[in-house]
């Protein structure tokens, strides 16, 4: 009896030991995926969207940010990495727009899970606004609180999908003029002066509803070609490339089944023969 009470006592220790390991190796992984803030800076600095998730990184660090990067003068760089550490914080950000969002942690967590978050955050917050700017983020900073809530959790992440937000997600955006805001890049000179208009699909928002309370039942759906050609000195080809994408953007309400296809007096290539009958997808 005295052995089987020591055998037992021995494979009772066994176990615990072997939990707390397996509870170590969870915590290392839940920490290793967390972010501690997420905020949103203006081109001058000013504090959009604010939101501290675990306490554990001080405060001011908004400020930190941006002044490092504003003053960034390392290793001959004019411009600050994408990722970089001030006293033990890892900041994490990406520029969309002229807008800068940032991530901070303590954690080591991978840098690509993080960047990536990043865009998908702007890219939710777009799908629901519509424009994303300085004023379509203030004028719909209850949007956007409600949305990032539902996104991150104590800093983790829980969706980014604009689809599975729909059912949690119940304030209506503030619509912005799109025709309000000039090109941007360094093809907006050759734009001045000219009257444009913007894309419906481009500048609406997934969520807003037509004057009335009426939702139209759309999809949007643009084939995007990309040339990329390398000459030379004396005018040769050296290398071309062409990429192209297919982007789609539902309106549509609940999952329908739809069946797109070209219309029928669409040609494809010298032969003139109809696109129609097998371009269906």
């Amino acid at each position: 009896e005295r052995s089987s009470v020591l055998c037992f006592a021995g494979f009772y220790t066994q176990c615990k030991e072997s939990w707390r390991e397996s509870q170590l190796r969870f915590l290392i992984f839940e920490e290793a995926k967390m972010i501690s803030q997420f905020f949103v800076l203006s081109q001058r600095g000013d504090n959009i969207v604010f939101r501290d998730y675990r306490g554990d990184v001080p405060k001011g660090s908004t400020e930190i940010f941006f002044r490092k990067v504003k003053f960034w003068k390392e290793d001959g760089e004019e411009e600050a990495p994408p990722i970089f550490n001030v006293n033990g914080v890892n900041y994490f950000h990406v520029k969309v727009v002229g807008l800068l969002f940032v991530a901070t942690t303590r954690a080591n967590v991978s840098p690509s899970l993080i960047l990536e978050l990043l865009q998908r955050i702007a890219r939710v917050i777009k799908d629901y606004l519509g424009i994303l700017s300085e004023e379509s983020l203030r004028k719909n900073f209850v949007l956007v609180y409600e949305l990032l809530d539902e996104v991150i959790d104590f800093g983790y992440v829980q969706t980014t999908s604009t689809e599975m937000l729909k059912s949690y997600v119940f304030n209506e955006p503030i619509v912005v003029d799109a025709a309000r805001f000039p090109a941007l890049g360094p093809a907006s000179i050759f734009m001045q002066g000219t009257k444009r208009m913007p894309g419906t699909a481009v500048t609406k928002s997934v969520v807003a509803n037509e004057p009335g309370g009426r939702k139209r039942e759309e999809i949007f759906v643009d084939i995007i070609e990309k040339i990329s050609i390398t000459f030379s000195s004396s005018g040769y080809i050296l290398t071309s490339e062409i990429d192209g994408t297919i982007q789609m953007k539902s309106y549509l309400s609940g999952n329908p089944e739809i069946r797109l296809a070209l219309n029928e007096d669409v040609t494809i290539g010298r032969s003139g023969s109809s696109a129609y009958g097998y371009s269906s997808a």
